[in-house]
């Protein structure tokens, strides 16, 4: 009779199990769908990207970076990212910080201001700064009469990159840092420890992944924005012309093969980005999965 009752309800809980789920045609079309939408609009790309990069062969795909301008661009995009990711990563970690260890005054302001970016076309955040800083600008007599370049030169570039990535870190990090709470803080301070050293061993460990997955993320939109870096670049070939400025001049002139290998540096670029998000999520999990493990440990314990 046991054995009975425990067979109906064996077969009561596949039933309820097989009605709740979705039709195997169903996730296999969505399943399929999925895939050919990330092989029609992501795979198919990146393929036609090296295909033009390596179609007259591995000499003239090397020779594409040989150019003084080719070179000029790849070491501008790397200065303007050297210079703008360490900002962007000390405002987040600032922003972050206030944001959810500190209750003020147009906190709610600060924190929609840090979204401004997302919604704000790069464009448009170039024509800004040409308006600030162009020779017709509000500030533009003041800093001719002193000889100073900002626009039509790498500062102009380095405001623009810097002004459409800082939300990346800040954006990593606020809700990591609510996630965890003030408890660890209060408690360091509480035994003494001073604000420097409550952050270097207590707050930064545990935020470092979040940070590192930010910082990542705002190096790739660095090098590979396009359309600030456009308006206040001026286009002039081998001193303000970034990496995908220099890929778009190529591509005007025809020269579509150099155009390719130039991008595929680009395209390299996102990849490893894909990886390193890939590893730093992995390490989280990890590290997230150990923490818990600890505390199960400790509860038991007690």
């Amino acid at each position: 009779m046991a054995g009975t009752i425990s067979t109906l309800t064996h077969v009561a809980g596949h039933s309820r199990r097989r009605s709740i789920e979705d039709p195997r045609w169903l996730r296999w079309l969505l399943i399929g769908g999925a895939l050919s939408f990330v092989a029609l609009f992501l795979i198919m790309p990146l393929a036609v990207v090296f295909t033009e990069a390596l179609r007259k062969g591995w000499s003239a795909y090397l020779a594409a970076f040989q150019e003084p301008d080719a070179r000029a661009a790849i070491k501008l995009t790397l200065l303007v990212a050297v210079i703008a990711v360490p900002l962007n990563m000390v405002f987040g970690l600032a922003a972050a910080w206030a944001i959810t260890k500190f209750d003020f005054r147009g906190k709610t302001v600060l924190t929609s201001l840090i979204d401004l970016p997302f919604a704000v076309s790069p464009v448009i955040a170039g024509l800004v700064y040409v308006l600030l800083f162009g020779a017709q600008g509000w500030w533009g007599p003041w800093l001719m009469e002193h000889d100073i370049k900002i626009i039509f030169a790498v500062p102009g570039i380095v405001l623009a990159t810097v002004f459409v990535t800082f939300p990346f870190v800040a954006r990593e990090l606020i809700p990591l840092m609510q996630s965890q709470g003030k408890n660890e803080e209060l408690a360091a301070l509480t035994l003494g420890a001073s604000g420097w050293q409550t952050f270097r061993r207590v707050t930064l460990p545990n935020i470092k992944w979040g940070l590192f997955y930010g910082v990542i993320l705002c190096n790739a939109r660095a090098m590979g924005e396009f359309g600030a870096v456009s308006v206040v670049s001026g286009h002039v070939r081998g001193l303000t012309n970034t990496v995908p400025l220099h890929v778009e001049i190529l591509y005007n002139e025809y020269n579509i093969q150099a155009s390719f290998a130039v991008a595929s540096l680009l395209t390299v670029l996102a990849l490893l980005t894909l990886v390193l998000k890939a590893f730093v999520e992995w390490r989280h999990q990890k590290s997230v999965q150990k923490a818990d493990a600890v505390e199960t440990r400790q509860f038991a314990s007690k």
